[in-house]
């Protein structure tokens, strides 16, 4: 069954119909991978979005070698993988020798990175979200590379605008986003140098059941916990739709690489998100704090004019999140953290 407004489920029972659903692929993204020719190679697919992309790859392409790459700490997600017809290679991506050795993918999603804990080694922080990036760019000179990055490259803005623009200087607060920026920066280096053709991928808060801004929020109104609303505006997407807009970039690389922004074309309110969980919860959320002028978002009309707006919906993702949440149902631990503003994760 093809994705569409019209075949999306009411609720997503478990995690299962979860994954079954962000590997489900629209026409369109097999239209535009029919365009782009030969395997594609996932590095980093172990992460929180990574398996589900890869699966999707594949659903959309069924005859194609789909391959991911990671260290496989967890040999669950492996076994998950093969399950969907999907390759995988074991590799330490900090292992120049062993990036070397891989397969020459002409398509490349490079979704290897850190942030969770990254205030607690910053070493290597930085060598997961700089270093690597230039020996995987220096690896792959021939491929297309779409290249995960975030959104919090950008300085915060006004909430009373539309975001921050693709044109808009990189300036931002703490470490681990200077690290990305880092991460880019690598990229473009041996763009320019070797010509490669990429995307640079900024990615603002992909959203699954699991874990996400909204899970974070709905998780603290349903436990009555505080909800500090000074950083009080967010964007934020469907990690279905996330995932089939960056391998439809492989079809929209440009050489030199070129960045994008990725997320929901609304700016919206942390307060009345929370007001929403409450009432469908029916209590109060606990709110503190101000609203402040600024915070990090997203002007998404460059990536709206190429993929059209995401498939699912704010009121279609409250209602899947509410519905998830109130049954208790799993959850990554994992929290956003969209509520710093210092940078320091």
């Amino acid at each position: 069954m093809l994705l569409t407004r019209q075949t999306l489920p009411k609720t997503i029972p478990d995690i299962a119909a979860l994954d079954d659903l962000l590997c489900r692929p629209t026409q369109a993204l097999i239209d535009d991978l029919k365009k782009v020719e030969g395997d594609i190679m996932i590095l980093g697919v172990a992460g929180k979005m990574g398996p589900t992309l890869a699966g999707l790859a594949k659903a959309a392409a069924p005859d194609r070698r789909v391959i991911g790459v990671a260290r496989f700490s967890d040999a669950g997600v492996k076994d998950w993988l093969h399950a969907r017809g999907v390759e995988t290679i074991n590799c330490d991506l900090l292992d120049e020798a062993a990036i070397n050795a891989l397969p020459k993918a002409p398509n490349i999603v490079f979704m290897a990175g850190r942030k969770f804990g990254a205030e607690g080694d910053l070493s290597l922080t930085w060598a997961m979200n700089a270093h690597v990036p230039a020996l995987v760019a220096q690896a792959f000179p021939s491929s297309r590379i779409v290249a995960f990055s975030t959104g919090c490259v950008y300085p915060f803005v006004p909430v009373d605008g539309k975001g921050s623009t693709e044109e808009m200087a990189p300036n931002p607060p703490g470490e681990y986003a200077q690290s990305c920026v880092g991460r880019e920066r690598m990229f473009e280096y041996f763009s320019h140098k070797f010509g490669t053709s990429g995307r640079l991928f900024r990615l603002n808060y992909a959203i699954d059941m699991r874990y996400g801004v909204l899970h974070d929020i709905a998780t603290k109104v349903l436990s009555g916990v505080p909800i500090d609303v000074s950083l009080g505006h967010v964007n934020f997407i469907w990690q279905g739709d996330a995932s089939a807009q960056a391998l439809r970039c492989l079809v929209h690389c440009t050489s030199p690489t070129s960045p994008i922004n990725v997320s929901g074309h609304e700016i919206l309110s942390v307060r009345d998100l929370a007001q929403k969980f409450g009432a469908r919860f029916g209590r109060s959320p606990v709110l503190t704090g101000k609203e402040e002028p600024t915070a990090w978002l997203t002007d998404t009309s460059k990536a709206v004019e190429l993929f059209g707006l995401p498939v699912v919906d704010t009121e279609q993702l409250i209602a899947w999140t509410a519905d998830w949440v109130s049954r208790a149902m799993p959850s990554l631990g994992k929290p956003t953290k969209y509520e710093v503003r210092d940078g320091r994760y």
